[in-house]
């Protein structure tokens, strides 16, 4: 008799939690997902889930709807759960949110931040220019956050830094950054650049005018890996 072969999405996470005995259902999805391990249309199936895990299908149920609620999953009756499939028109509407209130962060950041932030992000830049080096694309996207949130996280603004870190993580199951050419990542390197110029100056009105421009050029990273694979359906 055949045996089905197991979703692909539940044997990663099989795979995590040998690692683990600690984090729960909800988080092991929610990493899962946020690294690009589960792309975006990946189906969950509740059942096989619940029964990796040896626990009741109530739990599992229990973290996908908290998941669905962030905008991560979406659940159709038809068709059960699925990691959420954007089209690029909805990408670039939650990249744009996303640079709005990155905006507002960094304005409240600039007279906050201090040399050790600075630093640390710098530190980030440092990695990200030998990452467009070596042509590691995981690598640049995993740092370009690290960088950005060392820059924001001092705005000391907790409900703004949720709504900021909810809006990345609508955007993260789709590795944006994993995928554009050297070129674009030179370019958002030198916007990088630009910006710890302006915050080792305290000049509000730089880093906001580089984050603009940074802005347009994420936009366009969109429409450049849109190229290259299909986001989701228009």
């Amino acid at each position: 008799m055949n045996r089905r072969r197991p979703n692909p999405l539940v044997s990663r996470l099989v795979e995590v939690r040998s690692r683990s005995d600690h984090s729960t259902i909800e988080e092991e999805l929610r990493s899962l997902i946020l690294s690009g391990g589960a792309p975006p249309g990946t189906t969950i199936p509740p059942g096989e889930v619940a029964d990796a895990y040896r626990v009741s299908p109530i739990p599992v149920r229990e973290a996908l709807k908290t998941l669905v609620g962030e905008g991560l999953v979406v659940h159709q009756r038809n068709s059960g759960y699925r990691v959420s499939q954007l089209s690029t028109e909805e990408l670039k509407e939650i990249y744009f949110v996303r640079g709005v209130l990155e905006q507002a962060a960094l304005a409240q950041s600039v007279e906050r931040v201090t040399d050790a932030d600075i630093a640390a992000a710098r530190g980030c830049h440092e990695q990200l220019l030998t990452a467009t080096k070596w042509g590691d694309g995981k690598s640049f996207h995993d740092i370009s956050r690290q960088f950005h949130a060392h820059l924001t996280d001092p705005c000391g603004m907790p409900r703004l830094l949720s709504m900021f870190e909810s809006t990345w993580n609508l955007t993260e199951p789709f590795q944006v950054m994993r995928s554009v050419s050297a070129s674009t990542q030179t370019l958002l390197n030198a916007d990088h650049e630009a910006m710890l110029v302006a915050f080792a100056d305290r000049d509000t009105a730089a880093v906001l005018q580089v984050a603009r421009v940074h802005h347009s050029r994420l936009e366009a990273a969109i429409l450049e890996t849109a190229d290259r694979r299909e986001i989701g359906p228009d």
